[in-house]
């Protein structure tokens, strides 16, 4: 066994430590989010009210916007009316389909200057509203929370097209990552590990910002996120 192999054998086992644990926790975030939209039926019209900078919340997918509830109620307590697309419901339409959805809302509220907050699916969603639909010009950017904007090399071996559709080679991901041009009015935030991106979710273009802490869901939950997303709304 050579020296780097006796070297760098506690630290790969240190990591994969590491990497386990922010998975469990991940996975427990995950339930109890899941079990909260579950339980919380009330609508979200009261959150659509304030002054400052609207916002649209993008869940992933299989989430509805209660997924991303405490992070849309901080943001109302700073004064800013957070909109939900309710039509997308669970969010297991095509990404295309979606974003459809989302340009109708803007233009149905006539809304304006907007800052779209999303996580996974949800930032592949915003980004075709940015780059392919004419509302696009209604949104000044876009903070995204694990979204794999590269797609991930597990999609292949889901068994359900909405999974598979993050296949790297699907054509509207290849389409998203030939429109590079609205990369620089994106935010891109992710943990150093990400059980289901194994890619990671960096932009090229975009601010990327890498938390302290690993993981998929829970990262919605880290302080630093609300922060990107008051800096760049406020």
């Amino acid at each position: 066994m050579t020296r780097d192999a006796v070297t760098t054998l506690p630290q790969r086992v240190r990591v994969a430590a590491r990497d386990a644990g922010w998975w469990a926790q991940d996975y427990v975030y995950a339930v109890r989010a899941q079990a909260r939209a579950l339980r919380d039926r009330g609508a979200p019209d009261s959150l659509a009210a304030g002054e400052g900078t609207p916002i649209v919340l993008l869940p992933g997918i299989y989430e509805t916007w209660r997924f991303m509830e405490p992070l849309a109620r901080a943001l109302h307590d700073r004064g800013h009316p957070v909109h939900v697309v309710t039509e997308l419901g669970g969010n297991r339409r095509p990404i295309a389909e979606s974003a459809g959805r989302v340009a109708e809302l803007l233009i149905a509220r006539g809304l304006d200057d907007v800052l779209l907050v999303a996580h996974s699916k949800g930032g592949l969603i915003g980004k075709h509203v940015m780059a392919f639909s004419p509302a696009g010009t209604r949104v000044r950017g876009m903070v995204a929370v694990a979204t794999p904007f590269g797609g991930s090399r597990y999609s292949r071996l889901m068994p359900t097209p909405s999974l598979r559709a993050f296949a790297s080679g699907d054509a509207t991901m290849r389409a998203l990552a030939a429109s590079a041009d609205v990369n620089t009015r994106i935010v891109s935030i992710f943990g150093p590990f990400d059980p289901h991106i194994p890619e990671g979710s960096e932009l090229a273009g975009a601010r990327n910002i890498v938390l302290a802490r690993g993981g998929h869901f829970r990262v919605l939950g880290d302080p630093r996120v609300i922060a990107e997303v008051l800096r760049a709304a406020e």
